[in-house]
């Protein structure tokens, strides 16, 4: 018996001592996708605890056999959570999503954080919603550098170092907004209400969005949604004085948790006529109202998302810049006062453009250890637009130019970073039909037209040092027209026959039908170098090679563009534009008072094949006298300076400066380029109580001087004076006087979830002319206008 209780004890003893058996369980935390390793992390095993060090290495040395949870967790990372059986000793990898800094690129940038060589400004939700009532070309303005081309007061699209339409790239949720871009009031079709922050970079060295946006790229990104189990929205009421307006933005997101989001919203705005400081500006009227829908699972390893956009526009064109004779033409040129001022009106009548915009967009990404973030975007637009002329009888219900635009998008891209580098390369490819209705009885300005485009790119970066990092990327790209155009015979026979015979097709009476198809390739590259030895300095350089293939309206367009009110005169032999770009940004901070921020921004372009639209005549149609504007191609170079100041005078004043200059030269003709941003500067006093309920005030000044750099393109006009026939001459070349403008912006919270703003433009109701505005020459710039922003969060 002894003997079994014996052997009991010892086998009881084999069981405790085995069941109380420990293990060692070592391992590495590093990010994700670079590789690089994390210090600091903390990894947890059931009631035990360790950091990492720096080489982020973690160590337990008694850990008891069994099941266990181990958790491993690091600042701004998603949290690392795994089950483990410890049998035996252990070694693990753990892998943490952990961005480090990136290279900086030569973008126009504010707070928020850019990549690339890039030169970045941003402008937050803040400043969006608290100028919910613009349109994207003005609120863009507010950026050193950025000027707005307009038409009227509703139309304007945003120019970036004297560059504008299809040079200038717009990106809205990822996708390029595809519509009429090449004319000069044809405004981007976006409701600026929908994004969180807009990015603007400045030049051609942001080639992962195409190599023809040589001017730069306006990025829209939407509002990252949090990771919560919550409903939260806004409702935003406006009144607008100058028009006798009234806006309504309303947007609703309902998120989850496990990354599940829905988000929905609106934007509605109606304007009246609006004012100059003397008189009333007949027709200029506008209805706007947007649509947007999104809904999207994200996580951190994968996603997939689906957007809707839907934009509607009637804008009213400036009745006084449609005139049917000589001498109201050289009239309405030439008087101080207009022929057409009328009484106020809601009334949107002709001359107008009614456009509708379509997006849907769908996107998926994945990321895998070895090759890293891996995107698909698939995107469709639909872009309707009418533009009305004053016509007679039933002709004037009928649009004089109906196109409608269909573009088909897809992008794939890898994204690859490791400690030191990182590469990020991609492929484009779009489909594009444009038709050009008959039913408007008009010539068609822009002929029927399939466009196949295709791109390749990447972009390498490279941390040299600490205080060094390099960029270099290359992009190849291929477009080609397929076009069905009538031709004038006289047109087709003194212009085109004897250089493209194959394109002729047929000859019926007096017109030419052809079938153009025409070929584009283009290679670019850039390199850029930042320098960042401190927080104190940082100095970027990028240069650029460019090229970028004519659009459809410089290689085809033919008539009358009647909401622009003039001809215009394409030319099918231009060639690809081919340039080289340089941009220097130094970015100093200085210790003084509350701190000062100086920021400066030299560059430099010069171009070979540059192509520029210049008015070269006058001409007298069955609809009005109109100004000829032709495409020509000529070699050319743009250099200027972007200058901003922030200056922190203490916990409550600010002020806030930034000065653009550019300076373009046609050296073909040996004269200054058209359509250049004056000199201009403003200097702005801001005051911010946060214990006021959030008060803020500002006051700006904004002066723009007198463009004294500008070609000479002056026509002449019989009119009859006394019963006599006489030679007038029409100034299109002057430009008007410089101005300066005072503005007022304000606001507070009144509640948790209400808040309140007031912005008074031109508060002393100057009168003044706008040398980038395309119709000035009929009419003065709106006058005084106050806007009141009502909004509830919720």
């Amino acid at each position: 018996m002894k003997l079994i209780y014996s052997l009991l004890l010892i086998l009881c003893g084999f069981a405790i001592t085995n069941a109380q058996k420990t293990y060692s369980v070592e391992g590495i935390v590093q990010d994700f996708h670079d590789k690089t390793t994390l210090e600091n992390a903390v990894v947890k095993i059931g009631d035990f605890t360790t950091k990492t060090d720096q080489k982020g290495k973690f160590s337990f040395n008694k850990i008891p056999s069994g099941n266990y949870i181990i958790i491993a967790k690091h600042p701004d990372c998603n949290d690392y959570t795994e089950n483990i059986k410890v049998t035996k000793d252990l070694h693990l990898t753990i892998t943490l999503e952990h961005h480090i800094q990136d290279i900086e690129t030569v973008t126009i940038h504010g707070s928020h954080k850019s990549n690339g060589s890039l030169i970045v400004k941003t402008l937050d939700k803040s400043e969006i919603e608290r100028n919910s009532t613009d349109n994207l070309g003005n609120l863009l303005s507010k950026i050193s550098g950025v000027a707005t081309l307009k038409t009227g007061n509703n139309i304007s699209k945003p120019i970036i170092h004297g560059l504008y339409g299809s040079r200038i790239s717009i990106l809205n949720n990822g996708v390029r907004l595809a519509e009429q871009e090449w004319g000069v009031e044809h405004a981007p079709n976006v409701d600026i209400n929908n994004f969180q922050h807009i990015d603007v970079i400045k030049g051609a060295s942001a080639l992962k969005y195409g190599s023809d946006a040589i001017g730069g790229v306006v990025v829209m990104e939407p509002e990252i949604f949090p990771k919560k189990d919550t409903i939260k929205g806004s409702v935003n009421l406006s009144g607008i004085s100058n028009g006798k307006g009234l806006g309504l933005d309303v947007d609703v997101a309902k998120v989850w948790k496990d990354g599940w989001a829905i988000k929905s919203g609106g934007s509605i705005k109606k304007l009246g006529d609006q004012h100059a400081p003397d008189y009333n500006l007949m027709n200029t009227g506008m209805d706007f109202s947007s649509f947007n829908f999104t809904v999207q699972k994200n996580e951190y390893n994968q996603g997939i998302s689906f957007d809707y956009y839907l934009t509607n526009q009637n804008i009213g064109i400036y009745r006084g810049s449609h005139v049917g004779n000589n001498d109201d033409f050289y009239n309405a040129m030439s008087l101080k006062t207009p022929i057409y001022t009328g009484n106020f009106s809601y009334d949107i009548d002709n001359p107008r453009q009614v456009i509708e915009h379509h997006i849907a967009k769908i996107s998926a990404f994945k990321r895998f250890e070895n090759i890293g973030k891996v995107s698909a975007t698939y995107s469709f637009q639909y872009n309707h637009r009418q533009e009305y002329d004053i016509r007679r009888g039933e002709l004037n219900e009928i649009p004089s130019l109906d196109l409608e635009l269909m573009t088909h998008q897809f992008n794939l891209n890898d994204s690859l970073e490791r400690e030191k580098w990182s590469l990020e390369t991609g492929i484009d490819a779009s489909f594009q039909n444009n038709y050009s209705d008959p039913a408007t009885k008009a010539r068609r300005l822009i002929p029927n037209y399939d466009k196949y485009s295709a791109g390749v790119y990447s972009i390498f970066k490279y941390k040299i040092s600490h205080d060094f990092n390099l960029e270099a990327g290359a992009r190849y790209d291929f477009n080609r027209y397929d076009v069905t155009k009538w031709y004038d015979k006289s047109d087709w026979e003194k212009r085109y026959a004897d250089s493209y015979p194959q394109f002729y097709v047929r000859t019926n009476q007096n017109r030419v039908l052809t079938r153009p198809q025409l070929n584009f390739e283009n290679i670019s590259f850039n390199a850029g170098l930042e320098y960042h030895p401190s927080t104190y300095f940082n100095l970027k350089f990028n240069y650029a090679k460019v090229g970028r293939t004519p659009n459809a309206a410089e290689l085809f367009s033919d008539g009358l563009h009647h909401s622009a009110a003039v001809i215009e005169i394409g030319d099918m032999g231009l060639k690809n534009e081919q340039g080289h770009q340089f941009n220097l940004t130094a970015d100093a901070k200085f210790n003084v008072l509350g701190g000062l921020n100086v920021s400066v921004n030299p560059y430099f372009f010069i171009t070979k094949n540059f192509i520029n639209e210049v008015p070269t005549g006058i001409q007298n149609t069955i609809r009005g006298v109109f100004p000829v504007w032709e495409y020509q191609q000529i070699d050319a170079k743009m250099y200027g300076i972007d200058l901003d100041i922030n200056f922190k005078l203490n916990d409550s004043f600010t002020y806030v400066g930034k000065g653009s200059y550019v300076h373009g030269q046609d050296d073909t003709h040996n004269e200054p380029l058209i359509l250049m941003m004056p000199p201009n500067f403003s200097n702005a006093l801001q005051f911010n109580k946060e214990n006021w309920n959030h008060f803020y005030f500002t006051l700006e000044n904004q002066t723009f001087l007198t463009q004294k750099r500008f070609p000479i393109h002056n026509a002449t006009i019989p009119i009859y004076e006394n019963g006599e026939e006489v030679e007038k001459t029409v100034d299109f070349s002057t430009p008007p006087s410089g101005y300066s403008l005072w503005n007022i912006q304000t606001g507070l919270n009144i509640s948790k979830n209400l808040s309140a703003g007031l912005i008074v433009n031109n508060v002393f109701n100057v009168s003044y002319r706008d040398y980038l505005n395309r119709l000035r020459f009929f009419a003065d710039e709106a006058g005084r206008n106050f806007i009141l922003n009502v909004r509830y969060r919720f």
